[in-house]
């Protein structure tokens, strides 16, 4: 990334270089390259950074009124909770808890309500879990992702703490990310594993009060989740190579290149996909055939 803006020699101007200068010195922690750029009747700045996030998301950006201090508040906290993966959660649970149902008035107040249950749950801990990542890999991500609060300065230790905290009083003792086996099969025991069968099981049971019954459906999802979380696992260390590089975290990235990396998951994919199209187009219900 590089930010190159150019000042004339006027002494009014150096001042106001100098200040953006350090500014973007200090946000970047050492990452960007600054020069300056300021003409009599305006200031441009020529930004290309690779993170996609603006000078804009830096704090104090804009006049400290309230409005603006509760609307970076919430950007920060946004960026914290990884949207992502709070999104792929929350389709994960309502997909696998309407494999629970097997009539249309199965789907009643309760289901609804029952599905909110395991929805909320999952999201505290899944923003306790991205915190804590953050909080261990602050130097890497100084690298990989400087946009994230922790990295960019935004937040302290301090506050990282007290946010993750108050998502889960459990602090685990290891740090699995340095190995890439286990790393992935942790990825691989949540997402494939425990989310399917444990959300299944708490509509089936809890909610519908039914005896626990491992379905064909089930099976399938658990299965297809398994190659899925797999991509997860590996895709998500294609865009951190040079900060692992630096670390010495010997991701398989690393390890393969991103090329070879890159063209395995997508291999990876396709054979979910396939078998997936195969299992719905010999289904027995006609909606999973045209589906």
């Amino acid at each position: 990334s590089s930010i190159r803006v150019q000042v004339p020699t006027y002494k009014s101007y150096n001042l106001i270089g100098n200040f953006y200068t350090k500014r973007i010195q200090h946000r970047a922690r050492g990452i960007l390259e600054t020069s300056t750029v300021f003409q009599k009747s305006n200031i441009k700045f020529l930004v290309n950074a690779t993170s996609g996030h603006p000078l804009e998301s830096e704090p104090k950006a804009y006049p400290n009124t309230p409005w603006n201090s509760a609307k970076n508040a919430l950007d920060a906290f946004y960026r914290f909770s990884r949207p992502h993966t709070v999104i792929g959660t929350a389709l994960s649970i309502i997909s696998v808890s309407l494999l629970a149902v097997e009539k249309l008035s199965d789907i009643s107040p309760l289901f609804f309500t029952g599905v909110l249950e395991a929805v909320v749950a999952a999201l505290f801990m899944n923003i306790y879990i991205v915190g804590l990542n953050q909080l261990s890999d602050v130097e890497i991500d100084k690298v990989n992702k400087p946009y994230l609060p922790l990295a960019s300065g935004e937040y302290s230790t301090l506050t990282g703490i007290m946010i993750v905290t108050s998502f889960s009083i459990m602090l685990p003792l290891l740090r699995w990310k340095r190995f890439a086996l286990v790393a992935a099969m942790c990825i691989l025991a949540v997402r494939a594993v425990i989310v399917q069968l444990a959300f299944y099981l708490h509509i089936q049971t809890h909610v519908l009060s039914r005896p626990a019954v491992i379905s064909k459906p089930l099976i399938f999802a658990t299965a297809f989740m398994s190659f899925f979380s797999v991509v997860i696992a590996l895709f998500k260390d294609i865009p951190d190579i040079e900060g692992d590089k630096i670390f010495g975290i010997k991701s398989y990235t690393v390890r393969l290149g991103q090329e070879k990396v890159f063209w395995t998951c997508i291999s990876l994919l396709e054979m979910a996909y396939g078998v997936s199209i195969l299992v719905g187009a010999t289904s027995p219900y006609t909606w999973s055939k045209v589906i």
